[in-house]
């Protein structure tokens, strides 16, 4: 059994690497679109030191959970279903997927990442593997999340509805535009319940860490984040096990 999970896990990686860069149109948004997005908040935002973590992060939720919508096409072409009825669990199906997805999700984040001296941010190489680590594990939970609603979809059009109904939401009230300092009573309140506001708490402590009163510190921060990630992955395994398969054919 764990020769078979290890293979799958293994194999549904490499497929969504392959299955990526044989994508000339996705290639060219996945480099372009952090570049894109640098040049627009370079001369439309004041604070970059401020916002550039928030934009590092908007980059991989997005890129990370739009890249499980790939699970959708996979169950119209048969293939889920012949990986459903094959050896490995469902727990390696999941996690393959999850890997493969937020891998890229990661690289793209590291892409902008590399822009970072450009906003006046020149944290020391022990804070930027601390950063890349926090990106990734972003990267995991959105993809974790994507695969968890993808799960459910039916059409491409009702999964791009959901998610741009919870991300960017999620986004605009985790301390990415603006401090909690300056929010009211309310929106703290949101932005304290919010598990991406600490995840975003966590990359901007290595990468800008001037001092805030109304950041979550750090230590719980790497707990939420840790946490949700390995949540959202034990929820989507736990969908995947319950799900019939005819219902996939």
């Amino acid at each position: 059994m764990s020769k078979d999970f290890g293979l799958a896990v293994t194999t549904l990686w490499w497929r969504e690497l392959v299955r990526f860069w044989r994508e000339r149109a996705r290639v060219a948004g996945f480099v372009g679109s952090p570049l894109l997005f640098w040049l627009i908040i370079g001369s439309g935002f004041g604070d970059l030191a401020f916002f550039f973590p928030g934009a590092i992060t908007l980059t991989v939720m997005v890129s990370a959970t739009f890249s499980t919508m790939s699970l959708i096409e996979d169950r119209r072409e048969g293939f889920l279903l012949a990986v459903l009825v094959s050896p490995a669990p469902r727990s390696a199906m999941v996690l393959g997927k999850v890997l493969g997805a937020s891998t890229l999700a990661w690289i793209q984040g590291l892409v902008l990442l590399a822009f970072l001296p450009l906003a006046g941010l020149r944290p020391p190489a022990a804070s930027l593997l601390a950063a890349a680590l926090i990106i990734y594990l972003i990267s995991f939970s959105f993809t974790a999340l994507g695969f968890l609603i993808a799960w459910h979809m039916e059409s491409s059009q009702g999964f791009h509805a959901v998610m741009n109904l919870v991300l960017f939401p999620l986004w605009m009230v985790s301390g990415a535009l603006f401090s909690p300092a300056s929010a009211h009573g309310w929106m703290q309140v949101l932005m304290q319940l919010n598990p991406l506001a600490y995840s975003l708490a966590a990359l901007r402590h290595f990468l800008a860490p001037a001092a805030d009163p109304h950041r979550p510190p750090l230590a719980s921060s790497l707990i939420v984040t840790a946490g949700g990630a390995l949540a959202l992955v034990l929820l989507a395994t736990l969908a995947a096990r319950r799900h019939p398969k005819g219902s996939f054919a």
